[in-house]
C-alpha cells in the first residue's frame, strides 16, 4: 500500500504503518483509522482496495510529508529572519525550548572530546 509515494510495511499493523508517513503518528494514525472504521490491529496486505482508498482520501486530507516539512522550515527561516531568540537558538544549533545545556543537551550539540589534564606524556629515550 503507498500513500503519497510512501510505502506503507506490510507486516506491521496499520495503526503502526501509518505512522511512516511525515506527520502522521500513533493518535493521528488511530483517529483516521477510527473515521473511516477500520481496525486497528489489521495488517496493511489484508485491507480490501475500499477500506486502502478511504484511508488514501483520510489521510490526504492532512499536510504531511512534503508540504509539511516546508512548512516546518519556512517556520524555523522566519524564524531567524526576525532575529527571535528561538532563531538564534536554531541558528547555533542549541536546544530552543528552555533546556540546561550545561549537561545533557547532546542531541543537537553533539558529542565533544573532552580535553586532558594539560599535561604532555614524557617520551622515553
Amino acid at each position: 500500500m503507498r500513500i503519497q509515494g510512501i510505502t506503507i510495511p506490510d507486516e506491521k499493523r496499520i495503526e503502526i504503518g501509518l505512522t511512516a508517513i511525515y506527520g502522521v503518528g500513533r493518535s493521528r494514525a488511530l483517529k483516521i483509522l477510527e473515521e473511516v472504521s477500520v481496525d486497528f490491529g489489521k495488517k496493511s496486505k489484508e485491507l480490501t482496495t475500499d477500506e486502502e482508498n478511504k484511508i488514501r482520501e483520510a489521510v490526504e486530507r492532512f499536510k504531511i510529508e512534503g508540504d509539511l516539512r516546508r512548512e516546518v522550515s519556512a517556520n524555523i527561516k522566519r524564524l531567524k529572519d526576525i532575529g527571535a531568540y528561538r532563531g538564534t537558538r536554531h541558528t547555533r544549533r542549541l536546544p530552543t525550548r528552555g533546556q540546561r545545556t550545561k549537561t545533557n543537551a547532546r542531541t543537537l550539540k553533539g558529542t565533544k572530546k573532552t580535553m586532558g589534564t594539560g599535561r604532555r606524556k614524557v617520551d622515553k629515550k
